[in-house]
């Protein structure tokens, strides 16, 4: 018994020694190379992440930050209706709303500095006032990290500031 204990801890200091997976390095490094590459500019980049029957919009981040600056926003369509503003139960086949999930934008317009409460995701997200936007990628792929999966139902991090 005394020599299972002693084990223990051996076995866990291996586990954490785990050499990186060199796929998932270089796949971290080419999207810190081309969000780098980013022109410099007034306008934001987002990337549409829809969960069913919430109300938040995306992530969204200044070119050259990286995903893990973004903020989940809701947006203000006062000026501009956000890209994919479709009706949530479509009639027959044609798209419905959330349908470009993970699409990568261009946006411009500006953080109202206002907190919008979503209560179906309880939660105070900011509120960003869409002006303009068009879309830069349609399937950029993973946001955050290369082994993230997403299923539809829950965010892929917690939103920092977010309870209400």
């Amino acid at each position: 018994m005394f020599r299972h204990l002693l084990c223990l801890p051996v076995l866990l200091l291996l586990a954490a020694c785990q050499t990186p997976d060199p796929y998932v390095e270089q796949q971290l490094q080419y999207r810190r190379l081309e969000i780098a590459a980013e022109a410099p500019g007034d306008y934001y980049i987002g990337r549409r992440f829809h969960i069913a029957n919430t109300h938040f919009w995306g992530y969204v981040r200044r070119p050259g930050e990286s995903w893990d600056q973004s903020r989940l926003v809701v947006l203000n369509e006062k000026y501009q209706r956000q890209p994919d503003r479709l009706p949530e139960m479509p009639a027959g086949d044609g798209p419905a709303f959330g349908s470009d999930h993970n699409r990568e934008y261009r946006l411009w317009g500006n953080y109202s500095g206002r907190r919008v409460y979503d209560p179906n995701s309880n939660m105070a997200l900011p509120e960003f006032v869409l002006r303009r936007y068009e879309v830069k990628r349609e399937s950029p792929g993973w946001l955050f990290h290369p082994k993230e999966r997403f299923n539809g139902r829950q965010l892929l991090r917690g939103e920092p500031g977010s309870t209400p």
